[in-house]
């Protein structure tokens, strides 16, 4: 089960590394041609988000790497899981089908949040 937390785990901090360093770093029309959605949530909301992909990120490798809380890394993945049902309410509200990425994150987290299940 470590293994399979560890993968799944690594996978999605890195995924969401890398999400939260452009919506912090980047401008809205850098942003834009991968996230329609900038256009309809205030700049602050979107770098918001940003933040909180990054320290989820972590959340994810350091509690349990540490064994300090590691309680922590299924707070962060049911954080990015209920993070991902938001970003499905938001593509399909706007008018945005493309949600296949989301529903693999959702799928994705879902088993991590299983997974790490191993430590409580």
């Amino acid at each position: 089960m470590d293994i399979a937390y560890w993968i799944l785990a690594g996978l999605l901090a890195l995924f969401y590394l890398y999400a939260g360093a452009m919506k912090v770093s980047r401008g809205r029309d850098r942003l834009r041609p991968m996230m329609a959605w900038v256009d309809r949530v205030p700049l602050p909301a979107v770098r918001a988000l940003g933040v909180v992909e990054l320290l989820g990120a972590a959340g994810l490798v350091l509690p349990p790497l540490t064994g300090i809380a590691p309680w922590l890394a299924m707070a962060a993945a049911i954080g990015f899981l209920l993070l991902q049902c938001g970003a499905i309410v938001v593509h399909l509200t706007g008018g945005d089908r493309r949600i296949a990425l989301n529903i693999g994150l959702v799928v994705t987290t879902a088993v991590t949040v299983w997974a790490a299940t191993t430590w409580l």
